[in-house]
């Protein structure tokens, strides 16, 4: 089974690469792409004054008797340290970007159902704005806690060096999953306590989903363009997974080749405009 989700987790991430090309949506892309440009020029320019300090003093926390892994532990403080900063990169790009991300979730999800549906128009974008922006505070307020619970253990001599820095990815992988397929559950106005305890059903899937965009979060040129490339893919992982589907659509084939979600206990929903947070 972990094999299967790993393999669909690999295949979503490519499906976004692809998605971003088609002429349909490449006008939508721009402004997300334009945002993380500005945002990571401004969050590398930070780190690059600060990381090497940070893990000297990370390591200065280390015990006497542990100095024959010094440069090791070293290595893993700065793994650490960039990982902190990838979660200020995605927690700011999350806030400014949600609103475009939204739109290109929505695209992506009509390209590939064939449905039409009314369009987001840029009035629409500002009436929903306060409401994105809401949701974005919910995935703050789950992720936050557990950020500082890892931060405090990476302070305990030993754990912190060793342990913490996967520990971290995993943390990373979950929450860029969660950032990012949560647009298209958002769009259709689920709540987000469901959108979570739907993505833990495909736990495997979605993290080896997350991992791939956390780690080209960090190869130069490919973090220029991968939000776009993360909500692409993710709303492809929505529509062949969790979207709700009508009596009449029961048997169809996605855009993509795969049956369309059925209906579980967990997986409550309606068409774009119903309130499952209620």
């Amino acid at each position: 089974m972990f094999q299967s989700e790993f393999k669909q987790g690999l295949e979503y991430f490519l499906r976004g690469w692809h998605l971003i090309t088609r002429p349909g949506l490449r006008r939508f892309v721009v402004m997300p792409i334009l945002i993380n440009i500005v945002l990571l020029v401004a969050v590398f320019w930070l780190m690059l004054g600060q990381i090497g300090s940070l893990a000297t003093w990370a390591v200065s926390f280390v015990p006497s008797w542990l100095d024959w892994l010094s440069y090791l532990i070293y290595g893993l403080a700065i793994i650490t340290v960039l990982i902190v900063f990838f979660f200020i990169f995605n927690l700011l790009a999350g806030f400014i970007a949600a609103p475009f991300n939204g739109i290109l979730a929505e695209k992506v999800e009509r390209m590939l159902t064939g449905e039409d549906s009314d369009e987001m128009g840029m009035l629409d974008l500002v009436k929903d704005t306060p409401r994105i922006l809401l949701r974005e505070w919910q995935k703050f307020a789950y992720a936050f806690p557990k950020f500082i619970g890892l931060f405090i253990l990476s302070f305990i001599p030993g754990v912190g060096q060793t342990l913490i820095p996967p520990l971290f990815f995993l943390y990373g992988a979950w929450m860029a999953a969660i950032q990012y397929c949560d647009y298209p559950f958002d769009n259709h106005k689920i709540a987000f306590r469901q959108m979570r305890y739907q993505l833990a059903e495909k736990r495997n899937l979605n993290l080896t989903f997350g991992g791939l965009v956390s780690i080209c979060t960090f190869i130069p040129f490919l973090n220029f363009i991968i939000i776009p490339v993360a909500v692409c893919g993710a709303t492809a992982l929505w529509v062949d997974h969790y979207r709700p589907v009508s009596t009449a659509d029961n048997g169809e084939r996605t855009a993509w080749g795969g049956t369309p979600a059925t209906r579980t206990s967990t997986e409550v929903g309606t068409r774009r405009g119903t309130d499952l947070s209620r």
